[in-house]
């Protein structure tokens, strides 16, 4: 009976949920086959060739002879592309399915988190921006050698190459698992010719093919979602309609100013945690830094970050917007809890293909949108993992003859390893929790520290090597010590994640009450222990927490083991917002000792 479930599970994934009503009747469920038709494929084979041409053109047309060529464009990019890159490259496939189905199950608590975005275009433009942007590195773990020593920068360049690595299979399972359930293809073979287009038009064409394919890419997504935006608020009977139904299911929630930090949404959960998540994201990494020096000026850089800030906001709101309307549509119905998906996460695939039949192509266009965006934040972390891993860990092997072209042909080389490798860990991925989950916990304990010990590179001026090594791998240890805590006790069904009210009064799910049955089951499970209170701890403050301990702990260890030896730093590796408070001494060698170490790199 478990093989018969099983099998009936995946051919109901494969069909399309249609609703209506009669008069003085409640909704009835009608099952019928679905699949792309000859308008979708011809959408999302149009969509995925355009990006592979933009990859021949500066490929071969374009060519990338240099580092400099491949990693930052020549440093002549326009604003507008580059913006838009950044942009698209921060709304991934999981981001896309994810903020609606939060809104959906959780509420609009989520969605502050725009004010947490604002926040942190001034944190970055005061604290990180200016300094990363004078030096004119190239891997931003480039800083943390002349800031500190060479230990550190390899030590966290190992750490943001593990992180990246368990990130890369899990962009390509996501957009991979909605086009297996919409066309039957087959989930591995779909994933490696994913991944081997955008090997191919990364490798080749470099930050500009790159830049140039976000662009697209993010112009399909935001059209997409616009569609089921309009599309949805019609067939909901308006905004009044979406917003009272939101209403009455207690989904709109914008205040609980609750200090638990044990609850799990709250306005200081979503807006701390995001605070210091999209800090990470935007201030202190790699494929940030290549974008922000691939345009000519500093104020070009300033205008990207603006842009970048504006896009993302509209983005996040489209998705809350866009869960709410899903909630409008499925009030009395909810899909999940009659046992139609398998997991709460695919109700907004669930949902398109449910509108799909009004507006052909739409299914195509959505399935485009979200291979789209799944490419360009995979283009965008294999281009910046060819130039952390050449520069960080391949260049100091090197012979001082090496061409500029050797080491760019060296770059494409390893940007073809890792993306085949992070492909194959797609056979592990799939065996583990849910992607959501999996990508916060390597964030929060690798990301987090990470954050920490460039804050203390930028702002601590009397942090030394010993207190930021000390800082980040104790960090480390207590974010595993929590997030390890936790997810064990998730995966035992000891902490369970409570909904909101999800009804099906409006159903007639008889012929589903087996499969309903078992879902319910799966979310009912009892505690047996009082968890330990730390393992309780919100997931939204695992990057503030790791950020923190880095922090605390770096600067306890520097001030105990201070010695004469450690040398003035110099003001350039120093934030300007600290300028006032530094000694003269740090401004009277600052060009000298950027001199000496930029030369030290250079020789090396």
């Amino acid at each position: 009976s478990s093989r018969f479930l099983n099998k009936r599970n995946h051919v109901q994934h494969r069909q399309l949920l249609t609703s209506f009503t009669f008069p003085g009747t409640t909704r009835i469920l009608k099952m019928q086959q679905i699949g792309f038709s000859w308008f979708d494929f011809v959408l999302f084979i149009i969509t995925i060739g355009l990006s592979a041409a933009i990859g021949i053109y500066f490929g071969f047309f374009k060519k990338q002879n240099t580092t400099k060529d491949y990693l930052h464009g020549g440093k002549k990019m326009k604003v507008f592309p580059v913006a838009m890159s950044l942009a698209a490259s921060s709304v991934s496939g999981v981001a896309l399915i994810g903020v609606p189905a939060e809104i959906y199950l959780f509420g609009t608590q989520f969605s502050i988190m725009v004010i947490s975005i604002i926040i942190m275009g001034f944190i970055v433009n005061f604290i990180y921006l200016p300094v990363f942007h004078k030096l004119q590195i190239v891997s931003i773990f480039e800083y943390l050698e002349l800031r500190f020593d060479k230990k550190v920068r390899s030590s966290t360049s190992v750490l943001y190459v593990v992180a990246s690595m368990i990130g890369l299979p899990l962009i390509v399972y996501a957009p991979s698992l909605a086009l297996n359930h919409v066309t039957g293809f087959n989930l591995h073979v779909t994933a490696l010719f994913m991944s081997l287009l955008c090997i191919f038009y990364t490798s080749i064409g470099g930050v500009k093919a790159v830049v140039w394919t976000d662009t697209l890419q993010f112009t399909i997504t935001l059209t997409t979602f616009f569609c089921v935006l309009v599309m949805g608020t019609i067939s909901a009977g308006g905004l009044s309609v979406i917003w009272e139904r939101a209403r009455e299911g207690d989904r709109l929630e914008f205040f609980n100013m609750d200090l638990d930090p044990t609850t799990r949404s709250t306005f200081w959960s979503v807006m701390i945690g995001n605070l210091f998540l999209w800090t990470l994201y935007v201030g202190v990494s790699q494929g940030t830094l290549q974008r922000f020096l691939a345009v000519p000026t500093y104020r070009d850089s300033q205008k990207v970050l603006i842009v970048l800030i504006a896009f993302t906001i509209i983005t996040k709101l489209i998705g809350s917007f866009s869960g709410l309307i899903v909630y409008a549509k499925y009030y009395d119905c909810d899909p999940y809890t009659a046992g139609l998906m398998k997991n709460p996460d695919q109700i907004i695939p669930f949902y398109v293909m449910d509108v799909a039949t009004q507006l052909p192509g739409l299914g195509g266009l959505f399935v485009a949108g979200l291979f789209t965006t799944a490419l360009s934040t995979l283009s965008t972390l294999l281009n910046a993992l060819s130039g952390i891993i050449y520069k960080d860990l391949v260049d100091p092997f090197m012979p001082a003859t090496t061409s500029e072209r050797k080491a760019s042909n060296i770059m494409k080389l390893i940007t073809l390893i890792i993306g085949l490798l992070g492909t194959g860990l797609i056979f592990i991925v799939e065996r583990l929790g849910t992607i959501l989950e999996i990508l916060l916990t390597v964030t929060g304990i690798i990301g987090g520290p990470v954050l920490g010990l460039f804050t203390m590179g930028v702002l601590l001026p009397t942090v030394n090597t010993k207190g930021a090594l000390t800082g980040v791998f104790s960090s480390i240890a207590c974010m595993l010590f929590i997030a390890g805590g936790h997810q064990r006790l998730v995966w035992n069904g000891i902490i369970k994640t409570v909904f909101k009210s999800l009804e099906t009064y409006g159903c007639n799910i008889t012929f589903n009450a087996t499969i309903n049955s078992i879902a319910t089951q799966n979310v009912t499970m009892s505690s047996q222990e009082e968890p330990f209170w730390l393992f309780k701890i919100s997931f939204y403050y695992y990057v503030f927490m790791g950020t923190i301990i880095s922090m605390v702990i770096g600067q306890i260890v520097s001030w105990i083991f201070r010695s004469k030896d450690d040398q003035p730093v110099s003001a350039d590796f120093l934030s300007p917002c600290i300028h006032r408070f530094l000694s003269k001494s740090a401004f009277e060698t600052r060009y000298c000792s950027v001199e000496k170490e930029m030369l030290k790199v250079e020789e090396r």
